[in-house]
């Protein structure tokens, strides 16, 4: 690894030609003024912050909600054995050799061990990243939790709730949500779960499960998705009495379009399609839906106390003594502890940090009417983003419509109007590219003036003798 880390600095000294800071230095209050800041220390925010420090945009900071070494959910509530993705996948190596998966797994494990594995492990996944972010020296304040927004005098005033309580002010030109799959909303329980049961009877996937606590009892699961089956593998590993997996639909998902997507052709030009043919796209995309890989299918499969049942949405839930009575059009289930792999809604109005914006930003439903028979009222509920992953106000005369245009988002909820990026490693590599040129255009061309100054004042010469050294 010590070989690997003095690699790295070899290889970016090759190619640090043009990357010097050049933004202009601002104050406000007697405070620096950040460039940029990145929301978001998963994957997201340190490739991001990575691709802005190659084109000069040095004056960044992450921050990140979770304590150091839980940014994102790879050891949190991610439960799948290994990624989704293949191992060969790239990401925040920007296409570097030697910071590549590859290159990491190599010098820990060997060249062999690379050979012989199928996917990177979660756990692994997470200490890569955390390589990355120390070898890089890339800057993160971590128990940074983003509260809210406010623009004054052309700038983002944002205000962080810390460790112990304390509150801070940052002043930033530019913000990038980097904060995942939620980041547009929130992770989603159907009311007719969460307004009739305790908290201790349920748990959604991307909570925190005692797993032991659920040894010898009934478990059932709603949803179709690789994180439903993640977390009924889980509990049956964990001793589980028997899991029973609920879906509504008819035909397990197999087909998944991701692997589809990941060809350089979409990732980098999806956006510029027209709204129509992007509306198609998602449609197909959204309908196919994403399926268990089938190593997590499998994973499940092999336990006897295992089933699934297609065709059986829940249409409500009751108690019962001890019991958790749940109804599907296929009859009456019974049992002592819910997991709801349900996903997310897309809102942020439930978003603290975005709730003063949300009701001021455009959604595709207000700037796109789908065909009559092309309907889609979750696809409908996103924001519509400019070229530059930046907010569109509703309203052009809106006075914080030049606030909206400061503000990048990078999280999932951008997939309809830039494919996918922030929130998907297969994507990181051409999203970032993008984002970060968008970023440093506005950067320099607001300060055009100033760097045109700089170019009048400049007086360093290079020319400094007329007569040849002596032989």
């Amino acid at each position: 690894m010590e070989q690997l880390d003095a690699q790295v600095k070899a290889d970016l000294q090759k190619i640090e030609y043009a990357t010097g800071n050049w933004s202009i230095p601002r104050e406000k209050d007697g405070q620096k003024v950040l460039d940029v800041a990145i929301i978001g220390g998963g994957q997201g925010g340190i490739a991001t912050c990575f691709a802005l420090k190659r084109r000069g945009i040095s004056n960044c900071c992450i921050f990140d909600a979770a304590p150091r070494g839980g940014e994102g959910p790879w050891i949190t509530f991610a439960r799948m054995l290994t990624l989704r993705t293949p191992k060969y996948v790239t990401g925040p190596d920007l296409g570097i050799p030697s910071l590549t998966p590859q290159s990491w797994y190599e010098a820990k494990y060997g060249a062999q061990a690379w050979k012989d594995l199928n996917k990177i492990s979660r756990q692994d996944w997470q200490a890569y990243l955390d390589w990355v972010r120390d070898v890089l020296e890339l800057p993160v304040r971590n128990e940074h939790r983003l509260m809210n927004m406010e623009w004054q005098d052309g700038l983002l005033r944002l205000s962080f709730e810390c460790a112990g309580g304390e509150r801070k002010t940052v002043w930033a030109r530019k913000l990038v949500l980097a904060t995942g799959i939620d980041g547009g909303g929130r992770w989603y329980v159907p009311p007719f779960i969460s307004d009739v049961l305790p908290p201790s009877c349920y748990a959604h996937t991307s909570q925190p499960i005692d797993f032991e606590k659920l040894r010898d009892k009934r478990i059932g699961v709603l949803g179709a998705g690789a994180s439903a089956f993640d977390n009924a593998a889980t509990a049956l590993e964990m001793g589980a009495a028997r899991v029973d997996l609920c879906l509504r639909r008819k035909e397990i998902p197999s087909v998944n379009p991701y692997r589809w997507m990941e060809n350089a052709g979409f990732l980098s030009y999806f956006s510029e399609l027209p709204d129509l043919i992007r509306w198609r796209f998602m449609r197909r995309i959204y309908d196919l839906n994403q399926p268990p890989p089938q190593d997590t299918f499998w994973r499940c499969r092999r336990h006897e106390n295992f089933a699934f049942h297609t065709g059986a949405p829940w249409t409500a839930v009751s108690r019962d003594g001890d019991d958790i009575v749940v109804t599907t059009p296929k009859g009456e289930m019974r049992f002592d502890f819910l997991i709801i792999g349900t996903g997310f809604t897309i809102d942020m109005a439930l978003r603290p940090e975005l709730a003063g914006i949300a009701g001021h930003v455009a959604l595709w439903k207000e700037r796109f009417t789908a065909p009559e028979d092309e309907p889609s009222a979750v696809l409908g509920d996103y924001p519509y983003l400019g070229k530059k992953f930046q907010f569109l106000p509703k309203d052009e005369k809106d006075p914080i419509a030049p606030m909206l245009s400061a503000i990048h988002n990078f999280t999932f909820s951008a997939t309809p109007s830039m494919g996918l990026s922030g929130a998907s490693v297969s994507a990181m590599r051409f999203g970032v590219e993008k984002l970060s040129f968008a970023i440093g255009r506005d950067l320099f061309v607001e300060d055009g003036d100033q760097h045109l100054k700089s170019l009048l004042a400049y007086q360093v010469d290079e020319l400094v003798s007329l007569e040849p050294p002596p032989v």
